[in-house]
Order: C-alpha cells, then structure tokens, then sequence
C-alpha cells in the first residue's frame, strides 16, 4: 500500500462465518475501529459490518504510518476478543465456531490457536472520484442488497448514516 493514500478494503472471516450476527461481535469490531482512530492514525472515510466481513475506505492520518500496520493489529485484536467472548458469553454455536477457526489456524503455521480473519484486506487504492464514488455507493448499500434495510441510513453498523446527516456509531471524515 503507497504511505498516505486512501484504499477501498475489504476484511472477510475465514470459510466466510456469519459470526457478525450478534451485537456483542459487532460491538468489538465498531470499539476497535474507534481505538485505532483515536490512537494508531487510522483515518475512516466509510465502513459497512456485514455478517462475514467488513468493508473500509481509509487511509493513515500520518504518511509515515502504515495502514497495513494498523489493520494487521486491528484484525489480531479482534480476533482474540471475538475467541474470548466465543468461550465467555453463551453461544449457542460455539463449539462449531470455534472449530472452524481452530481448523482455518491449523492450515497456516504463522497462526497459534485460532483464526478469525482471511488473510489479506483486498485493498484497491482509490485513484479516481469516479471510482470513490463507486465504492462509497457499494459500501452503503450492501445492507440494502442483503434485504436487512430499506434505505442504507437505516443500518447502524455502517457510516451511510453519517452521510445522511445522522450521527453514527462512529466519527467519518467525508470524502468530497
């Protein structure tokens, strides 16, 4: 990734799990997406939680930071919180859950215990207003496509609220 340029990502859980069907899930990826805003430079222009995988326009508030830094901590840290509440809350699939993520850390030697997150962000470096656009657009309207809302203001684990002019779960700069 260029240092200081602004990237379309996409983060998907291994074997493409449901685990963001829960609000505890949901509610440590939205913590830790403020965390690395408020402490690792992380600068969010648009982000959308989907069932297996969460989407991202960023960049780093600092050149000198790296965002594949930021989003390789984002995705350990996620990852060991989302095993622990797995063990700690009920969860009625936690055996299978944590099976497939056991499974998915057995095929790569790199990985201790368990494994939540594919590798790789799928980052496309966002070079055109066109092309901002166009992700901007896919981004906010993936709830709608998925049939969870009717307008894509209407659901909360993404920015399209911001861009409504709502107040979201989490600060956006706007891309202009």
């Amino acid at each position: 990734m260029v240092p200081g340029g602004l990237y379309f990502l996409t983060m998907t859980v291994v074997d493409w799990v449901d685990v963001f069907t829960r609000p505890v899930y949901k509610h440590i990826i939205v913590e830790a997406l403020r965390f690395c805003q408020e402490h690792k430079g992380l600068k969010l222009y648009a982000w959308c939680l989907m069932s297996n995988h969460l989407h991202l326009i960023a960049s780093t508030a600092e050149e000198h930071k790296s965002l594949s830094d930021i989003l390789r901590d984002f995705k350990g840290y996620t990852s060991r919180k989302i095993v622990a509440c797995i063990q700690e809350e009920p969860e009625s699939r936690r055996q299978w859950l944590l099976h497939r993520f056991e499974f998915n850390a057995h095929l790569n030697p790199k990985v201790r215990h368990y494994k939540v997150w594919q590798d790789g962000n799928e980052a496309k470096e966002l070079i055109s207003n066109a092309f901002m656009d166009q992700k901007l657009n896919y981004i906010h309207e993936n709830p709608v496509r998925a049939e969870i809302v009717e307008e894509p203001e209407y659901y909360r684990y993404s920015s399209a609220a911001n861009y409504a002019g709502f107040q979201g779960l989490l600060e956006i700069e706007f891309m202009d």
